[in-house]
Protein backbone atom coordinates (compact mmCIF):
# COMPACT_ATOMS: atom_id res chain seq x y z
CA UNK A 1 0.00 0.00 0.00
CA UNK A 2 1.35 3.56 -0.79
CA UNK A 3 0.14 5.56 2.27
CA UNK A 4 1.34 9.57 2.26
CA UNK A 5 4.31 9.05 4.23
CA UNK A 6 5.96 8.10 0.92
CA UNK A 7 5.25 11.12 -0.86
CA UNK A 8 7.00 13.65 1.82
CA UNK A 9 9.73 14.96 -0.30
CA UNK A 10 11.08 15.53 -3.90
CA UNK A 11 14.02 16.84 -5.69
CA UNK A 12 13.43 20.33 -6.62
CA UNK A 13 16.51 22.31 -8.80
CA UNK A 14 18.43 19.66 -6.89
CA UNK A 15 17.89 20.27 -3.67
CA UNK A 16 15.61 17.75 -1.14
CA UNK A 17 12.50 19.66 -0.18
CA UNK A 18 9.63 18.78 1.71
CA UNK A 19 6.25 19.13 0.06
CA UNK A 20 4.12 17.03 2.64
CA UNK A 21 3.72 20.01 4.81
CA UNK A 22 2.00 19.18 8.14
CA UNK A 23 -1.00 21.28 9.36
CA UNK A 24 -0.31 23.32 12.06
CA UNK A 25 -2.77 23.41 14.66
CA UNK A 26 -3.38 26.03 17.29
CA UNK A 27 -6.03 26.38 20.15
CA UNK A 28 -8.53 29.24 20.80
CA UNK A 29 -10.39 29.48 23.50
CA UNK A 30 -12.17 32.89 22.09
CA UNK A 31 -12.63 34.98 19.32
CA UNK A 32 -9.00 36.65 19.85
CA UNK A 33 -7.49 33.89 20.02
CA UNK A 34 -8.81 32.48 17.31
CA UNK A 35 -7.90 35.64 14.74
CA UNK A 36 -4.25 35.73 16.51
CA UNK A 37 -3.43 32.12 16.08
CA UNK A 38 -4.20 32.14 12.26
CA UNK A 39 -2.57 35.66 11.98
CA UNK A 40 0.83 34.38 13.84
CA UNK A 41 0.33 31.20 11.05
CA UNK A 42 -1.58 28.42 12.11
CA UNK A 43 -3.21 26.26 9.39
CA UNK A 44 -6.05 25.75 11.27
CA UNK A 45 -7.45 26.55 14.95
CA UNK A 46 -9.97 24.01 17.29
CA UNK A 47 -12.22 25.56 19.25
CA UNK A 48 -15.10 24.91 21.44
CA UNK A 49 -18.59 25.68 21.66
CA UNK A 50 -20.67 26.42 24.58
CA UNK A 51 -21.81 22.82 24.78
CA UNK A 52 -20.14 19.14 24.23
CA UNK A 53 -16.99 19.93 24.94
CA UNK A 54 -13.60 19.30 27.71
CA UNK A 55 -12.91 22.81 28.81
CA UNK A 56 -16.31 24.74 30.20
CA UNK A 57 -13.99 27.17 32.17
CA UNK A 58 -12.52 28.99 28.58
CA UNK A 59 -15.01 31.42 26.96
CA UNK A 60 -15.95 29.57 24.46
CA UNK A 61 -17.92 29.98 21.39
CA UNK A 62 -21.72 30.65 20.77
CA UNK A 63 -22.80 29.42 16.69
CA UNK A 64 -22.40 33.09 15.58
CA UNK A 65 -19.36 33.81 17.03
CA UNK A 66 -18.03 30.46 14.96
CA UNK A 67 -19.57 31.96 11.90
CA UNK A 68 -17.23 35.04 12.51
CA UNK A 69 -14.87 32.94 12.91
CA UNK A 70 -14.74 31.01 9.72
CA UNK A 71 -15.00 33.74 7.68
CA UNK A 72 -11.97 35.51 9.20
CA UNK A 73 -10.29 32.30 9.00
CA UNK A 74 -10.90 31.36 5.08
CA UNK A 75 -9.64 34.59 3.95
CA UNK A 76 -6.15 32.88 5.15
CA UNK A 77 -7.09 29.54 4.06
CA UNK A 78 -7.39 28.40 7.80
CA UNK A 79 -9.52 25.71 9.01
CA UNK A 80 -11.75 25.82 12.06
CA UNK A 81 -12.43 22.52 14.09
CA UNK A 82 -15.00 22.21 17.16
CA UNK A 83 -14.52 19.91 20.13
CA UNK A 84 -17.45 17.89 20.78
CA UNK A 85 -15.44 15.57 22.99
CA UNK A 86 -17.41 14.80 25.88
CA UNK A 87 -18.39 11.57 26.83
CA UNK A 88 -21.70 12.10 26.91
CA UNK A 89 -24.50 10.47 29.64
CA UNK A 90 -28.19 10.43 29.11
CA UNK A 91 -28.60 14.22 30.47
CA UNK A 92 -25.90 15.12 27.76
CA UNK A 93 -27.99 14.36 24.90
CA UNK A 94 -30.48 16.72 24.31
CA UNK A 95 -29.94 19.55 21.73
CA UNK A 96 -26.74 17.79 19.78
CA UNK A 97 -28.68 17.48 16.53
CA UNK A 98 -29.74 21.04 16.95
CA UNK A 99 -26.13 21.87 17.93
CA UNK A 100 -24.41 19.54 14.86
CA UNK A 101 -26.63 21.22 12.61
CA UNK A 102 -25.62 24.84 13.34
CA UNK A 103 -21.82 23.98 13.21
CA UNK A 104 -22.63 22.63 10.05
CA UNK A 105 -24.12 26.00 9.31
CA UNK A 106 -21.49 27.80 10.73
CA UNK A 107 -19.04 26.65 7.70
CA UNK A 108 -16.50 24.59 10.47
CA UNK A 109 -14.86 21.99 8.97
CA UNK A 110 -15.22 19.00 11.43
CA UNK A 111 -15.33 17.88 14.60
CA UNK A 112 -13.48 16.44 17.29
CA UNK A 113 -15.24 13.92 18.75
CA UNK A 114 -14.93 10.82 20.90
CA UNK A 115 -18.82 9.35 22.13
CA UNK A 116 -19.60 7.20 19.15
CA UNK A 117 -22.86 8.27 19.92
CA UNK A 118 -21.78 12.02 18.69
CA UNK A 119 -20.12 10.35 15.67
CA UNK A 120 -23.02 8.37 14.29
CA UNK A 121 -25.60 11.55 15.37
CA UNK A 122 -23.32 14.01 13.38
CA UNK A 123 -23.08 11.73 10.13
CA UNK A 124 -26.70 11.73 10.15
CA UNK A 125 -27.53 14.87 10.55
CA UNK A 126 -24.47 17.16 9.74
CA UNK A 127 -22.64 14.80 7.35
CA UNK A 128 -20.58 17.61 5.21
CA UNK A 129 -18.80 17.89 9.10
CA UNK A 130 -15.01 16.24 9.01
CA UNK A 131 -15.20 13.89 11.85
CA UNK A 132 -11.93 13.47 14.01
CA UNK A 133 -11.48 11.04 16.49
CA UNK A 134 -10.89 13.05 19.97
CA UNK A 135 -7.30 12.16 22.09
CA UNK A 136 -9.77 11.26 24.73
CA UNK A 137 -10.37 7.86 23.15
CA UNK A 138 -6.35 6.56 23.67
CA UNK A 139 -5.57 5.85 20.58
CA UNK A 140 -2.30 4.46 20.59
CA UNK A 141 -2.21 1.25 18.26
CA UNK A 142 -2.59 0.40 14.70
CA UNK A 143 -5.25 -2.11 14.41
CA UNK A 144 -7.35 0.66 16.79
CA UNK A 145 -6.45 3.16 14.23
CA UNK A 146 -7.64 0.38 11.13
CA UNK A 147 -10.69 -0.25 12.91
CA UNK A 148 -11.37 4.11 13.24
CA UNK A 149 -10.94 4.29 9.39
CA UNK A 150 -13.19 1.42 8.80
CA UNK A 151 -15.57 3.57 10.52
CA UNK A 152 -15.48 6.14 8.02
CA UNK A 153 -13.46 8.56 9.96
CA UNK A 154 -10.79 11.32 7.83
CA UNK A 155 -8.50 11.47 11.10
CA UNK A 156 -7.46 10.09 14.35
CA UNK A 157 -6.13 12.33 17.12
CA UNK A 158 -3.44 9.69 18.85
CA UNK A 159 -2.98 9.49 22.66
CA UNK A 160 -0.47 11.90 23.75
CA UNK A 161 1.22 8.38 25.22
CA UNK A 162 1.91 7.31 21.67
CA UNK A 163 5.88 6.90 20.73
CA UNK A 164 7.43 7.21 17.55
CA UNK A 165 8.30 3.88 16.64
CA UNK A 166 4.40 3.15 16.75
CA UNK A 167 3.10 5.99 14.59
CA UNK A 168 5.75 4.76 12.32
CA UNK A 169 3.81 1.35 12.31
CA UNK A 170 0.35 3.15 11.56
CA UNK A 171 1.34 5.13 9.34
CA UNK A 172 2.77 2.30 7.41
CA UNK A 173 -0.02 -0.18 7.77
CA UNK A 174 -3.01 2.33 7.84
CA UNK A 175 -4.02 5.02 5.40
CA UNK A 176 -5.52 7.85 7.35
CA UNK A 177 -5.10 11.40 8.65
CA UNK A 178 -2.57 11.16 11.83
CA UNK A 179 -2.57 14.26 14.11
CA UNK A 180 -0.45 14.37 17.60
CA UNK A 181 0.03 16.75 20.22
CA UNK A 182 3.77 18.54 20.24
CA UNK A 183 3.44 21.34 22.70
CA UNK A 184 1.43 21.79 26.04
CA UNK A 185 0.15 20.30 29.30
CA UNK A 186 0.02 16.99 29.55
CA UNK A 187 -2.18 14.47 31.58
CA UNK A 188 -1.18 12.13 34.56
CA UNK A 189 -3.57 9.49 33.18
CA UNK A 190 -4.35 8.42 29.83
CA UNK A 191 -6.08 11.34 28.41
CA UNK A 192 -9.31 12.44 30.50
CA UNK A 193 -9.25 8.67 31.91
CA UNK A 194 -8.43 10.87 35.39
CA UNK A 195 -11.56 10.41 38.19
CA UNK A 196 -8.93 12.51 40.74
CA UNK A 197 -11.06 15.55 39.60
CA UNK A 198 -14.28 13.55 40.15
CA UNK A 199 -13.36 12.20 43.45
CA UNK A 200 -12.19 15.42 44.99
CA UNK A 201 -14.64 17.92 43.64
CA UNK A 202 -17.44 15.96 41.95
CA UNK A 203 -16.50 17.43 38.81
CA UNK A 204 -15.87 15.73 35.85
CA UNK A 205 -13.03 15.22 33.73
CA UNK A 206 -14.92 14.24 30.22
CA UNK A 207 -17.72 16.15 30.35
CA UNK A 208 -15.42 19.61 31.18
CA UNK A 209 -14.89 20.04 34.39
CA UNK A 210 -11.38 19.27 35.09
CA UNK A 211 -10.46 20.77 38.47
CA UNK A 212 -6.72 20.07 37.75
CA UNK A 213 -6.30 18.31 41.06
CA UNK A 214 -3.13 16.50 39.91
CA UNK A 215 -1.33 19.72 39.82
CA UNK A 216 -2.36 20.25 43.56
CA UNK A 217 0.32 20.30 46.26
CA UNK A 218 0.25 17.90 48.72
CA UNK A 219 1.93 16.47 51.65
CA UNK A 220 2.45 12.72 52.05
CA UNK A 221 1.62 10.81 54.89
CA UNK A 222 2.01 7.14 55.58
CA UNK A 223 -1.18 5.14 57.46
CA UNK A 224 -0.29 2.67 59.77
CA UNK A 225 -2.08 0.57 63.07
CA UNK A 226 -0.32 3.90 64.64
CA UNK A 227 -2.27 6.83 62.64
CA UNK A 228 -0.04 8.64 60.19
CA UNK A 229 4.10 8.72 60.10
CA UNK A 230 5.06 12.43 58.27
CA UNK A 231 7.00 11.47 55.07
CA UNK A 232 8.36 14.88 54.42
CA UNK A 233 9.71 17.34 56.92
CA UNK A 234 8.89 21.23 56.75
CA UNK A 235 11.63 22.06 54.39
CA UNK A 236 10.71 19.75 51.86
CA UNK A 237 8.95 21.06 48.93
CA UNK A 238 5.07 19.74 48.64
CA UNK A 239 4.54 16.64 46.43
CA UNK A 240 2.52 17.31 42.98
CA UNK A 241 1.79 14.30 41.13
CA UNK A 242 1.64 16.71 37.62
CA UNK A 243 4.11 15.62 34.59
CA UNK A 244 6.14 18.29 32.67
CA UNK A 245 4.57 20.38 29.56
CA UNK A 246 5.11 18.97 26.33
CA UNK A 247 7.75 19.95 24.65
CA UNK A 248 8.68 18.88 20.88
CA UNK A 249 10.56 21.25 19.07
CA UNK A 250 13.74 18.92 18.72
CA UNK A 251 11.52 16.36 17.23
CA UNK A 252 9.71 17.97 15.02
CA UNK A 253 12.25 17.25 11.57
CA UNK A 254 11.14 13.41 12.43
CA UNK A 255 7.39 13.73 12.77
CA UNK A 256 7.46 15.54 9.50
CA UNK A 257 9.59 12.35 7.97
CA UNK A 258 7.04 10.17 9.57
CA UNK A 259 4.24 11.72 7.29
CA UNK A 260 1.90 12.78 10.33
CA UNK A 261 -0.31 15.33 8.86
CA UNK A 262 -1.33 17.45 11.88
CA UNK A 263 1.30 18.95 14.77
CA UNK A 264 -1.30 20.12 17.55
CA UNK A 265 -0.76 23.04 20.20
CA UNK A 266 -2.55 21.99 23.52
CA UNK A 267 -3.59 25.45 25.43
CA UNK A 268 -7.38 26.70 24.45
CA UNK A 269 -7.26 28.89 27.99
CA UNK A 270 -3.68 30.26 27.69
CA UNK A 271 -3.43 33.94 26.60
CA UNK A 272 -3.20 35.28 23.50
CA UNK A 273 0.64 35.74 24.41
CA UNK A 274 1.41 31.92 24.65
CA UNK A 275 -0.74 31.45 21.54
CA UNK A 276 0.83 33.91 19.63
CA UNK A 277 4.39 33.22 21.00
CA UNK A 278 4.32 29.09 20.54
CA UNK A 279 2.59 29.30 17.17
CA UNK A 280 5.19 31.40 15.82
CA UNK A 281 7.87 29.16 16.76
CA UNK A 282 6.59 26.76 15.51
CA UNK A 283 5.54 28.26 12.30
CA UNK A 284 9.18 28.67 11.54
CA UNK A 285 10.24 25.21 12.89
CA UNK A 286 7.97 23.41 9.88
CA UNK A 287 8.86 26.47 7.74
CA UNK A 288 12.84 26.06 7.73
CA UNK A 289 12.71 22.29 7.72
CA UNK A 290 10.47 21.84 4.81
CA UNK A 291 12.20 24.12 2.56
CA UNK A 292 15.94 22.84 3.17
CA UNK A 293 16.02 19.51 5.52
CA UNK A 294 19.44 18.35 5.07
CA UNK A 295 20.88 21.95 6.08
CA UNK A 296 18.41 22.79 8.89
CA UNK A 297 19.24 23.29 12.52
CA UNK A 298 17.51 24.17 15.68
CA UNK A 299 18.08 27.54 16.43
CA UNK A 300 18.43 29.01 20.05
CA UNK A 301 16.60 31.98 19.41
CA UNK A 302 13.64 29.38 19.17
CA UNK A 303 14.18 27.43 22.22
CA UNK A 304 14.77 30.82 24.25
CA UNK A 305 11.44 32.23 22.21
CA UNK A 306 9.11 29.24 24.06
CA UNK A 307 10.44 29.74 27.61
CA UNK A 308 9.59 33.66 27.27
CA UNK A 309 5.90 31.94 27.74
CA UNK A 310 6.22 28.59 29.43
CA UNK A 311 4.54 28.35 32.88
CA UNK A 312 6.26 24.90 33.92
CA UNK A 313 9.12 22.92 33.16
CA UNK A 314 8.83 21.17 29.97
CA UNK A 315 9.99 17.56 28.60
CA UNK A 316 9.40 15.46 25.32
CA UNK A 317 7.36 12.79 27.06
CA UNK A 318 6.50 9.81 25.56
CA UNK A 319 7.06 10.58 21.54
CA UNK A 320 11.14 9.52 21.77
CA UNK A 321 10.55 7.26 24.79
CA UNK A 322 9.46 6.10 28.18
CA UNK A 323 9.49 9.14 30.32
CA UNK A 324 11.39 8.98 33.38
CA UNK A 325 11.65 10.82 36.58
CA UNK A 326 13.04 13.79 35.25
CA UNK A 327 9.70 14.06 32.95
CA UNK A 328 7.72 14.44 36.26
CA UNK A 329 6.41 17.90 38.44
CA UNK A 330 6.80 16.02 41.98
CA UNK A 331 7.95 18.29 43.75
CA UNK A 332 9.64 20.50 41.38
CA UNK A 333 7.18 23.34 40.01
CA UNK A 334 9.69 24.60 37.83
CA UNK A 335 9.89 27.98 35.71
CA UNK A 336 6.88 30.76 35.44
CA UNK A 337 7.00 32.74 32.57
CA UNK A 338 10.45 35.15 32.63
CA UNK A 339 8.43 37.57 30.63
CA UNK A 340 4.71 39.97 30.53
CA UNK A 341 2.77 40.56 27.83
CA UNK A 342 2.27 44.22 28.13
CA UNK A 343 0.69 45.54 25.23
CA UNK A 344 -1.47 45.09 21.73
CA UNK A 345 -0.35 47.10 18.96
CA UNK A 346 -3.45 48.68 17.22
CA UNK A 347 -1.92 51.34 14.80
CA UNK A 348 1.91 52.85 13.24
CA UNK A 349 2.05 56.10 12.49
CA UNK A 350 5.11 55.55 9.62
CA UNK A 351 5.80 59.31 9.49
CA UNK A 352 6.14 60.14 13.13
CA UNK A 353 7.19 56.47 14.04
CA UNK A 354 4.40 56.47 17.08
CA UNK A 355 2.70 52.99 17.94
CA UNK A 356 -0.42 53.21 19.46
CA UNK A 357 -0.74 50.02 22.05
CA UNK A 358 -3.43 48.74 23.69
CA UNK A 359 -2.27 47.80 27.24
CA UNK A 360 -2.49 44.77 28.52
CA UNK A 361 -0.10 44.86 31.95
CA UNK A 362 1.42 47.57 33.52
CA UNK A 363 4.80 49.45 32.26
CA UNK A 364 5.92 52.58 32.54
CA UNK A 365 8.90 55.04 31.01
CA UNK A 366 12.21 53.63 31.13
CA UNK A 367 11.36 49.90 31.11
CA UNK A 368 12.75 47.97 27.96
CA UNK A 369 10.46 46.25 26.04
CA UNK A 370 10.37 43.61 23.16
CA UNK A 371 8.11 43.81 20.66
CA UNK A 372 7.32 41.00 18.19
CA UNK A 373 5.12 39.39 15.27
CA UNK A 374 4.87 37.47 12.31
CA UNK A 375 6.12 40.23 9.72
CA UNK A 376 9.39 41.53 11.43
CA UNK A 377 12.54 39.92 13.57
CA UNK A 378 12.30 40.72 17.33
CA UNK A 379 13.52 43.60 18.65
CA UNK A 380 13.91 45.70 21.96
CA UNK A 381 14.00 49.03 23.22
CA UNK A 382 13.50 51.47 26.09
CA UNK A 383 10.24 53.45 26.57
CA UNK A 384 11.04 57.19 26.81
CA UNK A 385 8.11 59.22 26.47
CA UNK A 386 4.23 57.85 27.56
CA UNK A 387 0.78 59.38 25.99
CA UNK A 388 -2.63 58.66 26.63
CA UNK A 389 -4.71 58.89 23.71
CA UNK A 390 -5.62 62.48 24.41
CA UNK A 391 -2.61 63.49 24.47
CA UNK A 392 -1.67 63.85 27.85
CA UNK A 393 1.29 62.43 29.45
CA UNK A 394 1.75 59.51 31.99
CA UNK A 395 3.98 58.47 34.14
CA UNK A 396 2.71 54.66 33.65
CA UNK A 397 0.07 52.55 31.56
CA UNK A 398 -1.82 51.07 34.72
CA UNK A 399 -5.39 50.60 33.44
CA UNK A 400 -6.49 47.50 32.03
CA UNK A 401 -6.71 48.31 28.11
CA UNK A 402 -5.85 51.60 28.22
CA UNK A 403 -4.44 53.37 24.87
CA UNK A 404 -1.55 54.45 24.96
CA UNK A 405 1.49 55.78 22.41
CA UNK A 406 4.64 56.42 22.58
CA UNK A 407 8.13 56.46 20.00
CA UNK A 408 8.98 53.04 18.58
CA UNK A 409 12.41 52.05 17.39
CA UNK A 410 11.07 50.17 14.25
CA UNK A 411 8.30 49.83 12.39
CA UNK A 412 5.20 47.48 14.10
CA UNK A 413 2.23 46.21 12.58
CA UNK A 414 -1.20 46.06 14.20
CA UNK A 415 -1.55 42.84 16.31
CA UNK A 416 2.22 43.13 16.76
CA UNK A 417 2.84 42.24 20.53
CA UNK A 418 4.85 43.60 23.50
CA UNK A 419 6.64 42.42 26.37
CA UNK A 420 8.94 43.04 29.08
CA UNK A 421 11.16 40.96 31.52
CA UNK A 422 9.98 40.51 34.83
Amino acid sequence: MVTAADNISQIIDGKRVIVKKPELLAPAGNLEKLKIAVHYGADAVFIGGKEFGLRSNADNFSLEEMAEGVQFANKYGARIYVTTNIFAHNENMDGLEEYLMGLQEAGVSGIIVADPMIIETCRRVAPKLEVHLSTQQSLSNWKAVQFWKEEGLERVVLARETSAEEIKEMKEKVDIEIETFIHGAMCIAYSGRCVLSNHMTARDSNRGGCCQSCRWDYDLYKLSGNGEEALFSEDDAAFAMSPKDLNLIQSIPKMIELGIDSLKIEGRMKSIHYVATVVSVYRKVIDAYCADPENFVIQKEWLDELDKCANRDTAPAFFEGVPGTEEQMFGIHGKKTTFDFVGLVLDYNEETGMVTLQQRNYFKPGDEVEFFGPEMENFTQKVEQLWDEDGNVLDAARHPLQIVTFKADRKVFPNNMMRKGK
